[in-house]
C-alpha cells in the first residue's frame, strides 16, 4: 500500500510518461481508463488527469466521474484534464485563432502559487492543442498565460485543484519535472516510499503468501523480464521454481549456451531445451511477418507445454508481464489505441489448469532494470537491449533458413561487438541487423559479387513507446560496414537505418 498517485487516461500518447516522471521522484502510480476510475484508497495521495486527442466539446468527448475526486484530494489537469475541468464546470472553451503545438514561453502570474514554487518566469514548456480556455468558473484563479494564451494555468480557490494548458511530463518542457514534483511532492504530501528495495521487500512477502510452498514454472527468453521476474522468484520460494529456457534457433550468436550458463551461475534452477528443429521446421516457406509470429507462438507454447508436462504438481505459471503490457492489454473500451496485444503463453494456463503470477506487472522497463541491479542479476543480463520474442526471425526479410540465420548471427555479432568496443553499447536502447532479401553487384578484389544486403539499426529510446536512430559516428558506421563485409561471407553491402518511431517500428517486421 504505497503512496499512490492515480492518472485518469483520456487516450493521451503522453500519459505513460505522466506515470513515469512520477516513478522518478520514487512515488507510486497507477493508469486507470477515465471509464474505470476506482474508488481511491487511503494510500491514494492525489490525482492526474492525462491529456487526450478529444475535444471536450465532441458529443463523444470522454466523460469521467470524479464524484470520490474533486474537492477531496488533490488535482492536476493536464491540456484535455484542464479543459474538462473548466468546460464542466461552468467556464467556457472554444476552438483556438491560433493552435499551438510546440514550444511557448509560460509566464506565471501568481508567485505565491504552489504549483509553480521555483519556476522560472518566463519559462519554455509544450503545447499540444487546437482548443483554449477562453472563460473560468468564477472560484478559478489564473496562474499563468502564454503570449497566446490568456489563460494558460489556473486553480480553484476552495481546492486542491489545478490546470494546465502544456505538458510538463514532455522533455520538451524545460522545468516540467519541478512542476510535477512541486504536485507530488509539496500539493499532495508524498513523501517517496517507491524504490527497487522496498518494491523486492514486498513482492519477496506477496510471493510467499500467494504461492504458499507450491510449484511455479516460468519460461525464460533471456531477456530482461523473465530475467528478474526469475530472479525475485526465486528469492521468494527458492527451488520451488522450475525455469525452462527454450532454443527457438533464431537466437543470436552463441547466446542460448552463455545465457543457460549464467542462469546456472546465479543459481536458478533451470532446464535448457533445444528445440530448433521444430521452429525452423515450422517456419520453412513463411514470409507474412505476422504469419512468422503467430508460428512462432505457436510453437512456444506446444514446446513449454510438452516439457512443462515433465514436472509434477505445477500449480502457478509465472510471467515477465511489465506495466506497459497491462496498459496497451486494457479492456476495448479503454480510450487508449491497443499497439499491440500481449499474449505471453497463450491459452496455456488454462490448458494445464495453472494459476498466474506476475511480480514484475506494476513495473515499467527502466524500473525493471533498476530491481534486477538491486537483486545482485549481472550486469551482462540487466544491462541487456530488448530482443524481439521472435528473434531473428522478423530480421530476416522473407523466408527464413539456417544459411540466412547463419550471415545474419555473424554480421549482427560484429555489430555488436563493436558498440561495446567503442563503449557506445549502453548509450543505444536497441541495436541489431537486418536482412534484406535483396542482393546487389559487388566488387571483392579482381571479382565481381552479387550478394546480399544487410541494414544496421540502433535507436535511442526511453522506453520503446517512441524511438530515435542513434547518430553514431561516422568513422564508427564506417569501420562496421568494412568489419561486416570483410569478415562475413555473402554479404557485399551495408546500409544504416535512419526512420524514427514513428513513423517507422523500430524492428522491420
Amino acid at each position: 500500500m504505497h503512496e499512490t498517485i492515480l492518472i485518469i487516461d483520456f487516450g493521451s500518447q503522453y500519459t505513460q510518461l505522466i506515470a513515469r516522471r512520477v516513478r522518478e521522484l520514487n512515488v507510486y502510480s497507477e493508469i486507470h481508463p477515465y471509464n474505470k476510475i476506482p474508488v481511491p484508497g487511503e494510500n491514494v495521495k492525489g490525482v492526474i488527469l492525462s491529456g487526450s486527442p478529444f475535444s471536450v466539446r465532441d458529443k463523444e468527448a470522454p466523460v469521467p466521474d470524479l464524484t470520490y475526486i474533486k474537492g477531496k484530494l488533490p488535482i492536476l489537469g493536464i491540456c484535455y484534464g484542464a479543459q474538462y475541468l473548466a468546460h464542466c464546470y461552468g467556464g467556457e472553451v472554444l476552438p483556438s485563432d491560433t493552435r499551438e503545438y510546440g514550444k511557448a514561453m509560460f509566464s506565471v502570474s501568481d508567485v505565491n502559487d504552489l504549483l509553480f514554487r521555483g519556476i522560472d518566469s518566463p519559462t519554455r514548456v509544450w503545447m499540444s492543442h487546437g482548443d483554449t480556455i477562453v472563460k473560468i468558473p468564477e472560484n478559478y484563479i489564473i496562474t499563468g498565460s502564454t503570449h497566446n494564451i490568456r489563460i494558460a494555468s489556473f486553480r480553484i480557490a476552495d481546492e486542491k485543484t489545478w490546470g494546465i494548458q502544456f505538458h510538463p511530463e514532455v522533455f520538451h518542457t524545460t522545468q516540467g519535472k519541478t512542476i510535477i514534483a512541486n504536485f507530488v511532492k509539496e500539493i499532495c504530501g508524498c513523501a517517496g516510499d517507491w524504490t527497487p528495495e522496498s518494491f523486492i521487500d514486498s513482492s519477496i512477502k506477496e510471493i510467499k503468501e500467494k504461492t504458499r510452498g507450491e510449484k511455479i514454472i516460468l519460461g525464460l527468453s533471456g531477456g530482461v523480464d523473465s530475467t528478474v521476474a526469475a530472479v525475485l522468484l526465486n528469492k521468494a520460494v527458492g527451488d520451488n521454481l522450475l525455469c525452462i529456457f527454450v532454443d527457438n534457433g533464431l537466437l543470436r550468436k552463441d547466446e542460448f549456451k552463455r545465457v543457460l550458463t549464467t542462469y546456472k551461475n546465479i543459481g536458478l534452477n533451470v532446464k535448457g531445451v533445444d528445440a530448433s528443429e521444430d521452429f525452423l521446421g515450422a517456419l520453412d516457406g513463411i514470409s507474412d511477418p505476422e504469419l512468422k509470429r503467430k508460428t512462432i507462438g505457436r510453437i512456444f507454447i506446444e514446446v513449454f507445454e510438452r516439457e512443462a508436462k515433465k514436472i509434477k504438481d505445477v500449480k502457478w505459471l509465472a510471467q515477465g508481464t511489465i506495466y506497459p503490457d497491462v496498459i496497451e492489454s486494457a479492456s476495448v473500451n479503454s480510450p487508449a489505441s491497443t499497439i499491440k496485444s500481449h499474449h505471453n503463453v497463450g491459452g496455456l494456463p488454462e490448458k494445464m489448469n495453472l494459476k498466474i503470477i506476475e511480480p514484475l506487472r506494476l513495473l515499467f522497463k527502466d524500473e525493471v532494470r533498476k530491481v534486477g541491479k538491486s537483486l545482485g542479476i549481472p550486469v551482462e543480463l540487466t544491462g541487456r537491449h530488448p530482443f524481439p520474442g521472435p528473434g531473428l526471425a522478423i530480421r530476416i526479410i522473407g523466408p527464413v533458413t539456417r544459411e540466412k540465420l547463419d550471415i545474419l548471427r555473424e554480421a549482427d555479432q560484429i555489430f555488436i561487438e563493436e558498440l561495446k568496443k567503442r563503449s557506445l553499447y549502453d548509450k543505444v536502447w536497441q541495436a541489431g541487423v537486418i536482412l534484406l532479401p535483396v542482393r546487389s553487384v559487388g566488387v571483392m578484389g579482381d571479382e565481381r559479387t552479387y550478394e546480399n544486403v544487410v541494414v544496421i539499426r540502433a535507436v535511442e529510446s526511453i522506453d520503446g513507446m517512441t524511438a530515435d536512430f542513434s547518430r553514431l559516428p561516422w568513422d564508427f558506421l564506417a569501420n562496421v560496414a568494412n568489419e561486416i563485409i570483410n569478415r562475413v561471407k555473402g554479404i557485399n553491402r551495408v546500409a544504416y537505418d535512419i526512420s524514427s518511431k514513428p513513423p517507422s517500428t523500430i524492428e522491420w517486421e
